[in-house]
């Protein structure tokens, strides 16, 4: 396999940027034409003794915005660790670096532009959780790895990797069609990445987790719900869970992804906006592809729906339950398991009731085991898909405990476990274990829902607490507010990092200008008026209470009224997405 160069040092001039890879004894320089924007090849003596230079620690790629072409560097890098013999790096810092030397050609609107789509680039990249090799392919799992031809072995991580999870994919496209360029640049994923190396019983071994987040429809809470016409789930995210002993390697994968038919769930400040299923649509051939293509990349499909079975959430339930049935596939097995109400009353112990549902259908599946001569011992025959509506804090939890099942089968066949022996009286590694799982909790949350998961005491600890109630209520409303009020803004900031929308310079009309209504600033004035002065009344009563009475009734009639019409017309009120179409948000 080409793996990438491992260090870099960019040198600019007024004319050409110039990377030069700072591997030992390379001679390769990569120039980039600021004005035609052309890329080549060329070598050392040809940079001109005047550049200036920094060091860099990757190229992530180019993107074309207002002002024009910019170059996304990563100027800072931190060790994760070595993922089987491999080095797995964290993105930390960015720089955006503009191929023009001026922006004096903007008018003043377009300016304004610009630098809101470069705030927009820089929300995505200083979103925690992108990550990347130069010599190990972090895109597949160990299992797709092991099944592949010596031709794709000899292809580059450009040409070999799994779209599904390239983050800079968009940001590629100018070096894709150039093959010897590939050495420059990095693939990117984002998600949660792990490396512990533990030990058990003296037996020291390496544990790993991966989440690979799809950047096919791609986006925040509310804003990307179920699926698009190709059969791509909101908030999709792989998660691979590697160990390795003496040479011998065993992963398990499981799926997570939103409920994959049309619906929506649009803030509109309402705490709990209520979902809603399309009409208009027919749900079983989005659906139908949703699972043909998952039933290819990784076999049988075991889906563990946890949403309520009652409530706002029943007609989902019902809806997902139906398509299983209508699409006939024996190799889809649907369960639904009501965690709120399972498990109510702090009664968290009834998870055994699913873990005990499915056990058999685990030990069917399996996972994968490669001994330390390379041979495959082992094949994961399935996975378990699972969801509830936000993919998150239920979710972590079931994934938490169906790998620990899956774990404590590996280590055993391997010998670290003795025969008998529990994951749980290892304490040390139980509880490195906990916060890696919750750790991972945390960053597919704040990645999708703008705050660390809920119930995270759980993974944590083993048990549910008070303390981990008021987090969780603490979180909720900040979720709350960044849904309502800032997450239009992260929308747009993905799609155009990934490409679902595309600056066009050439007929430039700006989508960014968004004219209020009257609404907008009248009724939450004549709101806050209207409480205010109905505080000051009773702060200031007079002597005569009937008087006093009248006026607060007054005001705080109109403050509730006008509440009323704000949260009537929520939707005017919430931070919606300016850049995507509309019917991605129907």
């Amino acid at each position: 396999m080409a793996g990438a160069y491992e260090s870099f040092i960019l040198r600019t001039t007024p004319e050409k940027f110039y990377i030069e890879a700072g591997d030992d004894g390379c001679l390769d320089v990569l120039a980039i034409d600021r004005v035609s924007t052309e890329m080549t090849l060329t070598v050392k003596r040809d940079i001109p003794a005047s550049a200036e230079f920094r060091p860099i620690c990757g190229l992530m790629g180019t993107i074309h915005l207002v002002a024009g072409m910019y170059l996304v560097v990563i100027t800072k890098k931190k060790k994760v660790g070595d993922l089987l013999g491999h080095v797995v790096w964290k993105a930390v810092e960015f720089d955006i670096v503009s191929y023009k030397k001026t922006v004096l050609h903007l008018t003043d609107n377009q300016m304004q532009d610009n630098k809101t789509f470069l705030s927009m680039i820089n929300n995505v990249l200083q979103t925690d959780g992108l990550y990347f090799a130069t010599d190990y392919d972090l895109t597949h799992t160990l299992q797709r790895l092991a099944n592949t031809s010596p031709e794709f072995q000899e292809m580059s991580l450009v040409e070999r990797a799994d779209q599904r999870f390239v983050w800079n994919s968009h940001l590629l496209r100018e070096f894709m069609t150039q093959p010897e360029l590939h050495k420059f640049v990095y693939l990117v994923v984002h998600g949660f990445i792990t490396i512990k190396s533990s030990c058990i019983n003296g037996k020291v071994f390496e544990w790993s987790i991966i989440s690979r987040r799809s950047c096919f429809r791609a986006g925040v809470r509310y804003y990307v719900r179920g699926i698009d016409s190709e059969g791509h789930a909101a908030n999709y995210v792989e998660t691979e869970q590697i160990v390795q002993y003496n040479s011998a390697k065993a992963s398990f994968v499981q799926t997570r992804g939103s409920i994959p038919f049309y619906w929506s769930q649009r803030p509109n400040l309402k705490y709990k906006p209520k979902p809603q299923i399309s009409k208009t649509v027919n749900h079983l051939d989005g659906f139908q592809r949703h699972f043909d293509s998952q039933i290819i990349l990784y076999g049988r499909q075991v889906v563990l729906n946890l949403i309520n079975q009652k409530g706002s959430e029943k007609p989902l339930e019902q809806a997902f339950d139906k398509l299983v049935a209508s699409l006939g596939n024996g190799m889809i097995k649907y369960i639904a398991f009501d965690f709120h109400k399972e498990c109510s009353r702090m009664r968290w112990h009834r998870l055994q009731i699913l873990l005990d549902m499915v056990t058999e259908m685990q030990d069917e599946f399996g996972y994968f085991l490669v001994d330390a001569e390379g041979k495959v011992l082992l094949s994961q025959e399935g996975t378990f898909r699972s969801n509830c509506m936000d993919c998150l804090d239920r979710t972590n939890v079931i994934q938490n405990l169906l790998a620990r099942r899956s774990l404590h089968s590996q280590l055993q066949k391997m010998g670290v476990l003795h025969m008998g022996q529990e994951i749980e009286e290892q304490t040390d590694f139980e509880k490195n274990y906990k916060n890696a799982w919750a750790d991972n909790a945390d960053a597919c949350a704040k990645q999708y829902a703008g705050t660390g998961a809920l119930k995270t005491d759980f993974t944590r600890t083993g048990k549910r607490t008070q303390w981990g109630l008021l987090m969780d209520g603490w979180n909720s409303m900040i979720r709350y507010y960044k849904n309502n009020f800032s997450d239009g803004f992260r929308q747009d900031s993905i799609d155009l990092f990934l490409g679902n929308y595309a600056v066009d310079e050439a007929d430039w009309t700006t989508p960014l200008c968004d004219t209020k209504d009257w609404k907008f600033l009248t009724l939450p004035i004549i709101m806050v008026v209207a409480f205010s002065m109905c505080i000051i009344c009773l702060v200031m009563a007079g002597d005569v209470w009937t008087e006093t009475l009248a006026y607060v009734l007054f005001w705080g009639t109109a403050s509730v009224v006008t509440g009323g019409l704000i949260l009537f017309n929520g939707r005017d009120f919430v931070d919606a997405p300016k850049l995507v179409q509309k019917e991605k948000l129907d």
